[in-house]
């Protein structure tokens, strides 16, 4: 698919990768023997959270830990909620983003074409998953690809793992880019997962440079997402300072991805990563620990994500400081049932975070960030502590 803009501002491809040991990955030059056991990794990334309990097992999200504060008078009538919401120059109809996850497969293309008409239909924004299998192969392409083609006026989230990035060309970037016509890209850290993942590359070096050559490079807006860790202070405050446009913190209390690589390791029998994978399965920031940390540390966009299940746990998220909120297992869930099922849940999370809007006299979602709100339990003593340093 070709992209309706231009998304280089004319440096050469040298600007992402220059190394002497990097290359341009080339497209169409995969056996067939490849393509399958690429299809067979990606199918195992869909099918254990699907079949399998890889959630947080001994941590949460924290997000039990906020209190919302019910007003008995709230002076409005539920038609006057208003959810809809502005982020990155698009308006959305609610802060909700169906969040990266899968791509690479025959099963895959399903899923993406399910979830990409739910973001059409109901105007959510939509990330795919790690698209570095699709610039391999036409054949995989298609799996990202339809994407826009079901969803052609959609906020679409293009993604590429930091790691891959390190030997990618600027032409490479470009390319996925254009696989569906994004608006925006997200680099995903995952160190957990590399760490874990049979087939990991857990090599860190050089990756922050990369992500501010990149955000020097296109001119559409570089996100930059964990994937079920969390985002510390620190960290945001570095990426701030690359030019990301925004943060997808991805906390820890939802779905476990070193859980998912602990029993591919199983499979694959590589003990010390299954070892591994059990020790570190509930690794990670608390989703709502790592929120508060974020917003209070940065000025850019803030996403929250990880474990996030329905519109209360949104409402949350809103009120501690995000701009907009990103699911992704639930839709999974729903989008491998059908089409419908899928949508019916995104209309009852919407439906639910008017609710909490109305329950708390909020009348859109500014009036949202703006309500009251206790910390409890341990979230209010972490609180404590960092707001005393």
């Amino acid at each position: 698919m070709s992209s309706s803009r231009d998304h280089a501002n004319g440096e050469s491809t040298s600007d992402i990768a220059n190394d002497d040991n990097t290359a341009t990955v080339a497209p169409n030059k995969v056996t067939d023997e490849e393509i399958e056991v690429i299809k067979s990794r990606k199918l195992e990334g869909l099918t254990i959270p699907l079949k399998q309990n890889v959630q947080a097992k001994n941590i949460s999200t924290y997000l039990e830990y906020v209190m919302l504060i019910h007003n008995a008078l709230p002076e409005l009538d539920i038609e006057e909620i208003d959810a809809s919401t502005t982020f990155m120059g698009h308006r959305f109809s609610a802060p909700i983003i169906i969040d990266s996850m899968t791509g690479g497969t025959d099963e895959a293309t399903v899923i993406n074409e399910r979830l990409a008409q739910v973001a059409e239909e109901l105007n959510l924004g939509m990330g795919v998953g790690s698209q570095r299998a699709g610039l391999l192969s036409d054949a995989l392409m298609e799996s990202y690809s339809i994407a826009r083609k079901s969803a052609p006026n959609a906020f679409l989230i293009a993604n590429i793992g930091g790691v891959q990035l390190r030997s990618m060309t600027l032409d490479d970037v470009k390319r996925m880019i254009d696989m569906i016509d994004a608006d925006a890209i997200a680099v995903h850290l995952n160190p957990l997962q590399e760490l874990i993942q049979p087939e990991g590359e857990p090599r860190f070096k050089g990756i922050y440079s990369r992500i501010v050559e990149l955000v020097k490079s296109i001119d559409i807006p570089v996100i930059v997402k964990e994937v079920g860790s969390g985002i510390s202070r620190d960290v945001a405050v570095r990426l701030e300072l690359a030019g990301v446009k925004a943060i997808n913190i991805a906390g820890s209390g939802g779905t476990s991805w070193a859980g998912v690589e602990k029993l591919r390791a199983d499979n694959s029998k590589a003990v010390m990563k299954s070892h591994l994978g059990e020790l570190l399965w509930d690794w990670g920031i608390p989703t709502a620990m790592s929120l508060l940390e974020v917003r209070r540390s940065v000025r850019i966009g803030v996403i929250a994500s990880g474990g996030l299940r329905n519109g209360i746990d949104i409402a949350k998220c809103i009120a501690l400081g995000a701009d907009m909120c990103a699911l992704a297992w639930p839709f999974l869930k729903h989008a491998a049932e059908s089409r419908e099922a899928a949508l019916d849940y995104a209309r009852m999370l919407i439906d639910e975070l008017r609710a909490v809007m109305f329950l708390t006299g909020a009348r859109d979602i500014k009036a949202l960030r703006r309500i009251r709100y206790n910390l409890q339990g341990p979230l209010l003593e972490w609180f404590k502590a960092y707001e005393s340093r």
